[in-house]
């Protein structure tokens, strides 16, 4: 069964199984005391195939846990990173004209070359306490939190808030529980619930392996290419709808081709999965069709002889266009909080976290606008509401 046969025979059984309209009660004498009330209709219960897409791909999941990550993290509880994330347009890019683009947008002296670079240097526990650094193009900022205490600070304002978001009440202790965690996310959209429509696709012979493919499948609304901006919850949960097809090895249940499309946020992509003979994901291949950045793109691992993540460098390309970051991953067993701890300046005022965010938004908005004068097809965030 496809999906076209999945959506109407789900639709039916929605239709069949709502339960009836109680009938008016006679007005001239009340239901015997005796009677029984009629027992309530039960929902209707998810079709075979769903069923069984959605039990398939949490072995998928499984599989990804355990080849992707694995029990070398069981005591790993920090990680330090540090790297660059760079954006380059070409000429050609920041000759575009900008007809209404930044309408409504704060302008800043920020980017002008057509290039941006930010730099990171962060600490983070499996437990949730991390102290980071952002520095460049888009200013100086450090956040950082140890329990339910932190601050963030930016140096353009010189100011700082304290109140933070607060840790999860059950963060787990290290890394191998970390990335288990990843897995319940995605989970919990795909599988545990009710957005998406899963379905199963027929075996095919790819490279020597048995690949099967599992479908899900959740409605967006059409692009928008006046869209200049849009909430940071929306840009973070851009994979909470549209449509996702995994193709899997049926012997091992590893992720091998992943495609996935969001119409609403321009996003098409299709990603190839490589592996060492360990099972460990060492590169992907991406094939990108997302409005405004067409093009070729990947993602390399390299790993220590430990078996944990040493690097991870990756880029997506178009013709004029190109986004990269490397970064370096030292891990670390039985580290202290205490190695993060820190102040802001003593001569930072301090702020609201809502006052503070419109600053640095306000900031991050004007930067945008000059990429996206120069031709980067990129949504600022907005500046009210989240």
């Amino acid at each position: 069964m496809t999906l076209k046969h999945v959506v109407p025979f789900t639709a039916a059984l929605a239709l069949f199984g709502q339960a009836p309209k109680k009938a008016d009660a006679p007005k001239t004498a009340p239901a015997p005391a005796a009677a029984k009330t009629a027992p309530k209709a039960e929902a209707p219960k998810e079709n075979l195939e769903a069923r069984f897409a959605k039990e398939t791909f949490t072995s998928v999941l499984n599989a990804v846990n355990d080849g992707w990550f694995g029990p070398q993290f069981k005591d790993v509880n920090a990680v330090d990173i540090h790297g660059t994330l760079s954006i380059a347009l070409s000429a050609a890019a920041m000759n575009t004209k900008a007809t209404d683009l930044t309408q409504g947008m704060v302008k800043t002296g920020g980017i002008k070359s057509g290039n941006a670079v930010l730099r990171v240097k962060s600490t983070y526990f499996a437990n949730s306490d991390f102290k980071t650094d952002f520095t460049g193009d888009f200013g100086t900022l450090t956040a950082t939190r140890i329990g339910n205490k932190g601050f963030i600070y930016s140096k353009e304002q010189n100011a700082y808030t304290t109140k933070v978001d607060l840790p999860p009440s059950d963060a787990p202790l290290t890394y191998m529980g970390w990335f288990r965690s990843l897995m319940n996310d995605v989970k919990a959209v795909y599988v545990d619930g009710s957005t998406f429509r899963a379905s199963l696709g027929k075996e095919e012979l790819r490279a020597g392996r048995v690949l099967q493919t599992v479908t899900f499948y959740a409605p967006t609304s059409a692009y928008d290419p006046k869209k200049r901006e849009q909430s940071i919850a929306e840009t973070l949960g851009f994979w909470k709808r549209g449509k996702l097809d995994v193709a899997f090895d049926k012997s091992n249940k590893l992720p091998y081709v992943m495609e996935f499309t969001n119409d609403a946020q321009g996003v098409r992509t299709r990603m190839e999965f490589n592996y060492t003979d360990k099972g460990r994901l060492q590169q992907v291949v991406v094939s990108n069709s997302s409005k405004g950045f067409e093009g070729p793109g990947g993602l390399r691992l390299t790993y220590g002889g430990d078996g944990l993540i040493s690097n991870a460098a990756g880029e997506l390309n178009s013709k004029d266009k190109k986004i990269a970051f490397d970064v370096a991953m030292t891990w670390a067993k039985g580290k202290k909080s205490a190695a993060i701890a820190a102040v802001p300046p003593p001569n930072a005022k301090r702020m609201g976290r809502e006052e503070l965010e419109v600053g640095i938004l306000v900031a991050t908005a004007g930067n945008i606008s000059e990429l996206q004068k120069q031709g980067l097809n990129f949504m600022a965030p907005k500046l009210a509401g989240k």
